[in-house]
């Protein structure tokens, strides 16, 4: 599974059918486009899975494997959580059964949280849907309380913090409060990705921030990342935030979002970075966010380059920036590359 690009030339990746006359017909080679999964992790597949079809016991297993590495945690309990929205009584229920498991707290405050954003008004339907917007609210702060007793079970462990940024975003906190989170994400695991990603959303212009802040913010992290550390992809992320608060309704086609500079800014970013022999976890999300912002520039050698390596795999960001079918934008542009898909 996953991408393969289009090769003109002899040798390519095709498939060569003769037909009844003799002719041969050059087709390329398909591959299966998995939406909603930004991962190269078997065990959460199947997890995710399992609790999409209600059996929830195998979600809080793999979650628990990830205690040691708050980077795989991260991913986990995110995507865990978007696969129970709407559901979460299930981890409720295993909760009345192991009141003292940490890991069910963090699933319960996260999915909380996914579901509470996966209902939230727009701005302009705020005054007209007082009761939709009531109910949102009701559900962000039910996070907070599972998120806290995680946090005081684990007192190492960064990610229930990490949930706890977009529950302050989401309930809008002054920004002292978001502060004081972030300090208690970064002091205990000061690269973790997802925690950069909320920060980044939560200095950015759309969100009452400055463009100033959120652009150091992103290149000073970029800056004091390794190599193979995927904080690179906060630059372009920093750009699709600052273009849909600053360049919304100007926006018309390819050329009018990466200006020439811009482009050699995020270039800059991905020589930054190699995946390296052992991938982070958060790798895919990290070509997707480097491949759509080359693909909107129209380098389209490295957009190639980095959509290959999403192996079929669309993240949610930054695709939505483009349309809210983020999957229908991920295919335009494999499309747009030559880069087969299905």
């Amino acid at each position: 599974m996953g991408l393969m690009e289009l090769d003109r030339a002899p040798g390519g990746p095709v498939d060569r059918n003769p037909t009844s006359s003799g002719a041969t017909v050059v087709r390329p080679r398909t591959a299966q486009v998995i939406t909603g999964r930004p991962w190269m992790d078997p065990a959460l597949d199947q997890a995710v899975t399992a609790v999409r079809d209600r059996y929830f016991r195998f979600g809080a297993h793999v979650l628990a494997e990830s205690r040691d590495d708050p980077e795989l945690r991260s991913l986990r309990v995110e995507a865990l959580a978007k696969a129970a929205v709407g559901w979460s009584g299930g981890i409720e229920a295993l909760l009345a059964e192991d009141a003292r498991n940490p890991d069910l707290w963090l699933w319960l405050g996260r999915t909380r949280v996914e579901e509470a954003w996966s209902i939230r008004p727009d701005g302009r339907a705020r005054a007209v849907q007082a009761a939709r917007f009531t109910t949102y609210a009701k559900l962000m702060r039910g996070a907070r309380e599972p998120l806290r007793k995680a946090a005081e079970m684990l007192p190492d462990d960064p990610v229930p913090w990490e949930s706890m940024l977009w529950l302050a975003l989401g309930l809008d906190l002054d920004r002292e409060e978001k502060d004081a989170l972030w300090e208690q994400v970064s002091r205990r695991c000061p690269t973790l990705y997802g925690a950069h990603v909320a920060r980044v959303v939560t200095l950015s212009p759309q969100w009452g921030g400055v463009p100033e802040e959120m652009f150091d913010f992103a290149r000073v992290a970029m800056g004091t990342a390794g190599r193979e550390d995927p904080r690179a992809a906060l630059v372009p992320l920093a750009y699709f935030e600052y273009f849909v608060q600053s360049r919304s309704g100007i926006i018309r086609g390819s050329s009018s979002w990466f200006t020439p500079e811009e482009n050699r800014d995020v270039a800059m970013a991905a020589r930054g970075w190699f995946e390296g022999a052992r991938p982070h976890p958060r790798t895919i999300e990290a070509h997707n966010m480097f491949g759509a912002a080359f693909h909107l520039a129209d380098a389209r050698r490295p957009a190639r380059q980095h959509l290959l390596r999403t192996f079929g795999r669309p993240s949610g960001l930054p695709w939505t920036y483009l349309g809210s079918d983020g999957t229908h934008q991920y295919l335009k542009a494999c499309k747009h590359l030559n880069v087969v898909t299905d």
